[in-house]
């Protein structure tokens, strides 16, 4: 039997392309096969198979289109061809496939007509049209659709049109096959499943040290390589080691290769191109990564597989979900989820066993896609149409759905079933997009941002936007009178229990309430995953897949200039309970609580209201304790900072030079670190947006005060060093270590407080725990940065003098060598801590206090000592936090701001500036006043005319 295989091009690298050739050189062990390619593009085929011959059709090469084989040149034929170049395809429709035209209809109608194949097989809609139209009656015709064709609009119309007059249609997966089925009815020809398979040969393992993701795609928009690069970017900080490996062509080369160079991460992404040898590059990979919008298969997935490689892929349409198992043999990831997608990665980055496990599973689940398996489905399906044919019946058949399909066209053509369960609407459902252009047209405080409408919101932060979604969910329950529950669980955002027997009555009144609003609601599975967004106006309970377990209620809120978007990760989370197996006397809550996952029926009618932002909310009364981890003692925060441009003082401070014999150029007195660009602002920012739980905020000055602040704020107070240094010490003080010996005695400071230098930042979201223990006890965050060994010389750096003196000090009192210091993160303080220090150690204390500038006797107190000293004594203990460190004076540092901007990924970071930088000053200050602005663009509640400044004024008065 002879086999034909088109394609629009066979010289080129693309997935079709890649799977046409594998099943070619299989299927031509046992018959005769051949590649038919319409248009040849380059002198060397990309492929090369030494057992199918490949013919092209028309020659492109050189600019001018010509049959394949005719010289280019002048001359009427030449005028000819040109024409026929320029003129629109006859048989197939521009909108179906753009590069086809008259002379590809000409070539096309002769190698078809006078074939001597036995069966034809088309790759694509377009080639489909062509063969229903041109193949002799005695051919075999078969389509073999490559892509989602659920969602292939306009290309996909030939596969209504013309399937009927073909033999057989075969799909990759078998959600697409139902879709078919569905759709053509009556008309369908002889419908298959067969997915692609691997290529034939020996394939190598990996050995899953490589600490390399793999990803190899076609760089088109569909691929979506910018999700992957940007979840790469997010994890990569934390580990140097690993690099993404990006395979492939394509027009979004350079534009991904700025991104990577944006985000910081150019050195461990590489964008390698095209390879023809793609089992060795599985076989280098750790990890495989897949972020494509729509997949109607997945072959690289496959061949990840193959090489015993896990896959990290988006759960997109069709294929993935179809290969993968969730869990076994890697990680699907609800559709353009791209914090999931970076969990994911960071999952099987950190956990070797993890890897190890699932890369022997996926090894096996391969299995299923061997030369073998596939190539025995393509015998059958061969064999039963060449007996379909023999029989005699099969040109009554194929006349009988030709008149069913010219019924249908009469009256319109055949129409398109619903897309199934499981592609997401809010990609393929004209109807809901629709209702989001009606929103957004009638709504001027709404526009579209990061894929979904958002409330254009200039003076909130993302802790009030979680309180409003909590009330999205509440005042929907609270209208139907449904008993629900404000649960506690280790998660940021608010959580709402609801008897699951509610779940549907409840979306339909979301339905109805938020019919013209931004609301989303999200469905989440057993891990919190999330699995399909939908907008709350067109949520259909019938349509909710069976694995979900809870819902997420959110509306998206943006800043005007698009700088910052609070969305799904700050929604309600609607959780609901069930009978527990084999207990009546419990019930199971889906998610889990901070009590476990079954809660006592009992509890459940013990009513009980807790406040939030002035709400009460029904909740039971075992969640109104306060758990041992939990803070509930107020907790301060208080700066040091110096307007280093103010003309007095820098009067004082040159005359204090003066006195000291100092050049001004001196690291000690050097302008950069009393240097401010506006970081005290952003700072408080950072509070307002992502601390709200700070009680007062005490600004440590050498009577300088901001002309932004509002200095009448009830929680804003500033302090005098005069106040603080009392009879101590020695002022005008232009030293750090001085004036932060002596915060212990700022008036009215809570025990517990956190000290901040204006140039640290809270980047995301926190909790009050990520500092302090319930217990009381406060946390260090210790740095991998080491003290250099030896004792303060004139030599050292004055920084390390001041940790080497700490050093000195922790041993002599408990026989302890310290050897690394801490982060540059706020530092949880307790003031009873600092008084015993100064009280312990009054000498070097006193010292401290009365050296104007840094000296080498200098002790590093409240970011250093006090850790140390609270750690021995029992009320310090060591913490975790995610930080990060810029030094906006070094040029390779500026990239940094560009990924913490992207990327939002840290808990804490610090930008700060040495003397000795490579950046010029100006060029320093622009650099971090575009940062600052774009991070944190909501001016806070203690600036002086701002949206947040009077609405607090009105809600305090």
């Amino acid at each position: 039997m002879k086999i034909t295989f088109l394609l629009t091009s066979a010289d080129t690298m693309g997935g079709t392309e890649r799977a046409t050739m594998t099943l070619a050189e299989l299927l031509a062990r046992q018959h005769e096969v051949e590649i038919l390619g319409v248009f040849r593009t380059r002198g060397e085929s990309f492929f090369d198979s030494g057992s199918v011959r490949v013919r092209h059709l028309v020659d492109t090469r050189g600019g001018q289109q010509r049959p394949h084989g005719a010289q280019a040149g002048g001359g009427d034929l030449a005028a000819a061809y040109r024409r026929l170049a320029d003129a629109p395809s006859e048989l197939v429709r521009p909108e179906w496939e753009s590069a086809f035209n008259r002379l590809s209809d000409l070539e096309l109608t002769e190698a078809l007509r006078t074939t001597d194949t036995d069966v034809l097989v088309s790759t694509t809609p377009a080639l489909l049209a062509y063969m229903a139209q041109l193949a002799p009656s005695h051919v075999l015709t078969v389509h073999l659709d490559h892509r989602v064709s659920e969602l292939r609009g306009p290309s996909g119309e030939p596969l209504r049109m013309y399937t009927s007059a073909i033999d057989a249609l075969v799909s990759l997966t078998g959600r697409t096959q139902d879709w078919f089925a569905e759709t053509l009815g009556a008309c369908a020809p002889r419908l298959a499943t067969i997915g692609n398979s691997l290529p034939d040969g020996f394939r190598p393992r990996s050995t899953l040290e490589s600490r390399t993701v793999v990803l190899g795609a076609r760089l088109a928009a569909e691929k979506q390589i910018e999700h992957a690069i940007r979840a790469f970017a997010t994890v990569a900080a934390d580990r140097p080691r690993w690099n993404l490996r990006v395979l492939g062509d394509g027009p979004r080369m350079r534009p991904l290769k700025n991104l990577a160079g944006q985000l910081g991460v150019a050195d461990q992404v590489q964008l390698v191109g095209s390879t023809p040898h793609m089992p060795e590059e599985w076989a280098k990979a750790s990890i495989a990564m897949l972020t494509s919008r729509v997949e109607a298969f997945g072959l690289v997935l496959v061949e990840a597989q193959a090489a015993g490689v896990p896959v990290v892929a988006y759960d997109c349409p069709n294929g993935p979900g179809e290969i993968l198992t969730d869990g076994e043999d890697g990680i699907l990831v609800p559709l353009g989820d791209e914090g999931e997608l970076a969990g994911a990665l960071a999952r099987l980055m950190d956990d070797d066993a993890l890897r190890r496990e699932m890369g022997a599973a996926a090894l096996k689940t391969s299995a299923q896609f061997t030369d073998g398996e596939v190539t025995q489905k393509w015998h059958r399906l061969l064999d039963e149409l060449a007996a379909h044919r023999a029989s005699g019946e099969r040109d009554a058949a194929k006349a009988r759905r030709r008149l069913l399909q010219a019924a249908a066209d009469a009256e319109g053509g055949i129409a398109s079933a619903a897309v199934p369960r499981g592609i997401d609407r809010a990609q393929s459902d004209v109807a809901h997009k629709a209702h989001e252009v009606r929103i957004e047209a009638a709504r001027p405080d709404v526009r579209r941002a990061g894929g979904q409408l958002a409330l254009v919101r200039e003076d909130t932060t993302p802790f009030e936007v979680m309180r409003d979604n909590l009330d999205l969910a509440v005042d929907v329950l609270e209208s139907l009178d449904v008993h629900h529950l404000l649960t506690r669980t280790t998660r940021l955002r608010h959580t709402v229990v609801v008897d699951g027997e509610r779940r549907d009555a409840f979306l339909s009144a979301c339905a109805e309430r938020y019919h013209d609003e931004p609301v989303y609601i999200a469905m989440l599975n057993e891990r919190g995953s999330v699995l399909r967004t939908v907008l709350a106006a067109l949520v259909d309970p019938a349509l909710v897949p069976s694995s979900c377990t809870g819902l997420r209620v959110f509306r998206p809120v943006v800043t005007g200039g698009g700088q910052l978007r609070v969305s799904g990760v700050y929604g309600c989370d609607v959780m609901f309970w069930h009978d527990t197996p084999e207990d009546e006397e419990s019930v199971t809550v889906s998610g889990g609580t901070r009590y476990g996952a079954t809660l006592p029926r009992t509890e459940l009618a013990r009513s009980a209201r807790t406040s939030i932002g002035g709400r009460a909310y029904r909740t039971v009364e075992a969640y109104t304790r306060t758990f041992v981890d939990e803070v509930d003692f107020p907790i301060d925060v208080v700066y040091t900072w110096v307007d280093g441009t103010d003309p007095e003082w820098l009067a004082r401070k040159e005359k204090v030079q003066a006195e000291h014999g100092m050049l001004a150029a001196e690291s000690a007195g050097s302008a950069a670190r009393f240097r401010s660009r506006d970081e005290l602002r952003y700072s408080l920012r950072s509070l307002d947006m992502h601390a709200p739980w700070v009680r007062n905020i005490y600004l440590v000055t050498d009577d300088q005060t901001p002309d932004w602040l509002d200095t009448d704020h009830p929680r804003v107070r500033v302090v005098s060093h005069r106040e603080i240094f009392g009879d101590t010490g020695r002022l005008p003080s232009f030293n750090s270590h001085a004036i932060e010996s002596r915060l212990h005695r700022i008036e009215g400071l809570s025990e517990h407080f956190l000290y901040f230098n204006d140039d640290v930042f809270v980047g995301r979201p926190m909790r009050p725990e990520t500092f302090f223990h319930g217990s009381g006890a406060s946390k260090c965050f210790p740095s991998p940065t080491t003290v250099p060994a030896g004792d303060p010389s004139q030599d050292s750096d004055l920084v390390f003098a001041a940790a080497k003196n700490n050093r000195a000090l922790i041993e002599r009192e408990f026989g302890k060598v310290l050897a690394n210091t801490f982060l540059h993160a706020p530092h949880p303080l307790r003031r009873s801590v600092l008084q015993e220090i100064e009280e312990r150690f009054p000498e070097e204390t006193a010292r401290t206090a009365a050296a104007q500038f840094r000296e080498r006797g200098d002790l590093a107190i409240p970011s250093s000592l006090h850790h140390w000293y609270g750690l021995f004594t029992g009320r310090t203990m060591p913490g975790g936090i995610s930080s990060a460190f810029v030094n906006v004076g070094l040029r390779d540092h500026h990239v940094r701001l560009h990924r913490l901007l992207a990327t939002r990924s840290h808990d804490v970071f610090c930008i700060n500036d040495y003397h000795d930088g490579d950046v010029p000053e100006q060029e320093q200050a622009d650099a971090l006043a575009v940062f600052l602005a774009g991070y944190f663009p909501v001016a806070s509640q203690f600036e002086k005319g701002s949206a947040r400044n009077a609405r607090y004024a009105r809600q305090e008065g």
